[in-house]
């Protein structure tokens, strides 16, 4: 859950705020390219899907009017049910109509969600590459990353008060302790906070 750079110093995850998602977002371009990275971000950031498992979606997959998404290749061959908010499958309907006229006519290839022109599924190194990218562009100077989404989703719904094991069913953990200790590590200020409130008497 630490990002490594190039001379091995490791980092706490940086959790986004609202807005510097929002500012990734408005960064894709207007195109349909740009609509499936906008959908893409939502999906990671509301979600809490893993990178493999977004891009592993297929479009059966999506009850968008149900709010469920079904993650049929979670991490250790698990699969799982999460949950989607109204605005962001709106965000990702509106992909899925531009996808449905951009995609070549050969839809035979065009299996995966977020997919290329010709139908393939997009790679999760174009994902690393993109979101830093669309970061800098946007003006965000914290350390982005496609994870990291994952990470502000989680800390959102520890934030609203959502309980520990529905955000251990929406991340796809284990078990309780596995996000106890996930949310402790990308939360840290929840320690300081409650210190930092005590008084001196």
């Amino acid at each position: 859950m630490r990002k490594r750079t190039n001379r091995g110093l490791t980092f706490p995850p940086e959790v986004l705020s609202r807005e510097e998602v929002m500012a990734l977002m408005d960064a894709c371009a207007e195109s349909p390219a740009g609509a499936r990275n906008r959908a893409l971000i939502v999906v990671l950031y509301r979600t809490g899907l893993r990178i493999t498992e977004a891009l592993a979606l297929e479009p059966k997959d999506l009850d968008l009017e149900g709010g469920a998404v079904r993650v049929l290749r979670g991490k250790g061959g698990r699969s799982r049910t999460v949950g989607i908010d109204p605005g962001a499958a709106a965000v990702v309907g509106e992909w899925l109509a531009v996808r449905e006229a951009w995609v070549a006519e050969d839809r035979s290839r065009a299996a995966a969600v977020f997919c290329q022109r010709d139908g393939r599924r997009l790679e999760s190194s174009y994902i690393r590459v993109l979101v830093p990218r669309l970061s800098g562009k946007a003006g965000i100077e914290k350390r982005v990353h496609a994870h990291g989404l994952r990470h502000t989703h989680a800390a959102e719904l520890r934030a609203e008060g959502v309980d520990i094991g529905i955000i251990s069913k929406q991340l796809g953990h284990r078990c309780i302790s596995t996000t106890a200790r996930y949310l402790d590590h990308i939360m840290p200020m929840a320690v300081v906070e409650a210190i930092r409130g005590r008084l001196w008497t």
